[in-house]
């Protein structure tokens, strides 16, 4: 005896299946796309450092205010300067898996965002 699909299981189903795979991948482009040229402006320091990343980890901009800048305590320009960074990356990183987690409607697909 054969088994019976109830109706509209097989085929078309999977035909379904792979369009709308499809169109979550180019939803999925898209975003990363966008995320990569968005600007991410984070302040480390008490606001005495501010840096400007771009969302495919690329720093565009670094200010300084002019009472970071002590000659005789370049360790803690340092210091902030490094917390910037780290804070911009988490920063960025977090965003890309929020909005890649929204289309892709919390599934964790590997190499989406990274």
């Amino acid at each position: 005896m054969k088994a019976r699909l109830p109706k509209g299981y097989g085929k078309q189903n999977v035909n379904d299946l792979m369009r709308q795979a499809q169109e979550m991948q180019d939803r999925m482009q898209q975003k990363q796309t966008e995320l990569e040229e968005t600007e991410y402006t984070i302040t480390a320091g008490g606001g005495m450092v501010e840096m400007t990343m771009l969302g495919n980890h690329q720093v565009v901009g670094v200010k300084l205010k002019p009472e970071a800048v002590q000659p005789d305590d370049i360790e803690m320009l340092e210091d902030m300067i490094a917390a910037a960074v780290n804070q911009a990356v988490r920063t960025v990183d977090e965003s890309a898996e929020q909005a890649m987690a929204e289309i892709s409607g919390g599934y964790n697909i590997p190499g989406v965002t990274g």
